[in-house]
């Protein structure tokens, strides 16, 4: 699933009659909704502005570095550079490891990737790594000893022959929307035209008609420039990036650029100091909403106001590596986090147990993980994600939330379309659609996804470990989990059959949207 981006956003198109269907989001919004009130502002924000007002006047509180493991930080964006964290043991640029933590120049954080961007799925090397032990094995001539490790790699090896299918399917058809759409734009006479441009022009037949009607519906909050980037061309580059680099079996930068021996787990000082790496939009954002400046007049403002940001970067395009996962975690506890954002995660694991120790690690030391429960609108009950909470082995991670997305409106679409859920699973909801934030050189932009969701509870913890500093990662989470608005209605779930209502409280742990204001009254009653 890699960083928990929108990546289903084309998926459906499979002809030319269903751009309608590829999940467009044309609802505009207050660019700060997430932290809005449902009562006062008619928004199911999480009352973080309302929490400010209300409660935290004239209140004390203490800054809370919060790791942000994603695909890296713009340490320089005009509304996150007074938050970003400063190693005070490290000299900048002198080529030593001053502080003698294994990561030499690491001033703001570290970059476990180095130059990499595009990455294979773990499918994908599941595939490679077995496919000679387990090519002309059937599941009569297996090895018990085998057994487990030849089921992961045949469902692995179905999973990514439907997938490669898919994308070489959705490619050829968005390809051909693009044909018409360009001849279409030509007769048009227009570069950039606007819906009423559009509504102007008579459609020669019908295939035009219903182009005509697709481009007057997407182009009411958008310029057609804007529409064509976003859902044309990055389509395009999107399903052509899994072809070339996600479901390629001979594509693996790995050796040539980190040249670490991945097969060892306990290595650590692999990987650069550039946080901010060649991609940094997903982890800048995913910064933002925990954190943008409250203090500044300009951009936007994060749920917390008193925290630091670190950027360690483990996730790139593609799905990230279980030994860098768990060197992220680590590196982030060591240097003093105490929440851990994880907007990532995955179909498979390739050394789970790596991971668990980490995440061990990080709950000894009174950590708070927070990860986004994923995009492709799947059941986790049912479905496995990685990481998660729970061992290999046995046992559960205490101080870890997992986050499912919602929306503005507390109606049957409060679910987002996209997210992941889970009865058991999955334990809150929090804001995920739609939401504005930082992006590289000082711009901002919404996005959405759990990967927003998350990063609305990473920082709604780090507020409460800010104000109410002796409070335990645990009780923090107990205090998140309790006071949610709980929703009393249903709402639409897509299945495979079509959309499906079902109580909202069938969707997670909680069955409610967490929520600033309530959470903060309730940290003050703990002792």
């Amino acid at each position: 699933m890699t960083t928990v981006k929108k990546k289903a956003m084309l998926r459906g198109m499979m002809s030319i009659t269903f751009i309608a269907a590829l999940g467009l989001n044309s609802f505009a919004q207050k660019s700060n909704w997430q932290n809005l009130d449902l009562k006062t502002d008619s928004t199911f924000g999480i009352s973080t502005e309302k929490a400010y007002s209300e409660l935290l006047k004239g209140k004390k509180s203490k800054s809370v570095l919060v790791g942000v493991l994603d695909g890296g930080v713009d340490i320089n964006h005009e509304d996150l550079k007074r938050v970003i964290w400063l190693n005070k043991k490290e000299i900048a640029g002198n080529g030593k490891d001053d502080d003698k933590n294994g990561y030499i120049d690491d001033v703001h954080g570290w970059n476990f990737l180095s130059s990499i961007n595009q990455e294979t799925l773990e499918l994908t090397r599941i595939i490679r790594r077995d496919s000679a032990k387990f090519a002309n094995v059937t599941a009569a001539t297996v090895k018990p000893a085998d057994k487990a490790a030849f089921e992961i790699y045949t469902a692995a090896k179905a999973d990514f022959d439907k997938q490669t299918s898919e994308a070489k399917d959705v490619l050829q058809n968005i390809g051909g929307f693009k044909q018409a759409l360009d001849a279409l734009i030509v007769r048009v006479g227009k570069e950039n035209p606007t819906a009423e441009d559009i509504k102007n022009y008579t459609a020669d037949n019908a295939m035009e008609g219903r182009l005509k009607n697709v481009l007057i519906s997407q182009l009411q909050n958008t310029t057609y420039k804007e529409f064509y980037d976003a859902q044309i061309t990055k389509g395009i580059s999107h399903y052509q990036d899994q072809l070339d680099y996600n479901l390629n079996l001979n594509f693996n930068p790995r050796p040539k650029v980190l040249g670490d021996n991945y097969a060892d787990s306990k290595q650590r000082g692999y990987g650069s100091n550039d946080v901010k790496g060649p991609d940094a939009s997903h982890g800048t954002h995913v910064s933002g909403i925990i954190g943008a400046d409250r203090t500044n007049t300009i951009g936007i403002q994060g749920v917390a106001d008193n925290v630091i940001i670190m950027g360690v970067r483990s996730v790139p395009n593609g799905d990230e590596r279980d030994k860098d996962v768990a060197n992220s975690i680590r590196y982030a506890v060591d240097n003093g986090a105490k929440v851990l954002n994880m907007s990532f995660g995955k179909a498979y694991s390739w050394d789970k147990k790596t991971v668990d120790e980490a995440v061990k690690y990080a709950i000894s030391k009174d950590v708070l993980l927070v990860q986004a429960a994923g995009n492709d609108n799947k059941n986790l009950d049912v479905e496995k994600s990685f990481p998660d909470r729970n061992y290999e082995g046995g046992g559960q991670a205490g101080a870890y939330i997992v986050v499912g997305a919602s929306g503005p409106k507390d109606d049957n679409t409060l679910k987002a379309s996209f997210s992941n859920y889970g009865k058991t699973t999955v334990d809150v909801f929090a804001p995920g659609v739609q939401i504005y934030s930082t992006v590289p050189e000082s711009k901002y932009a919404a996005y959405d996804g759990t990967s927003m969701a998350s990063p609305v509870v990473a920082g709604l913890a780090a507020l409460i470990r800010s104000y109410y500093p002796k409070l335990t990662a645990i009780q923090v989470k107990e205090i998140i989990l309790k006071s949610v608005v709980k929703v009393n209605h249903n709402v639409s779930v897509e299945g495979e059959s079509g959309a499906i209502s079902v109580p909202f409280s069938d969707l997670c742990i909680t069955g409610g949207i967490v929520n600033a204001y309530d959470a903060l009254k309730l940290a003050a009653t703990y002792k």
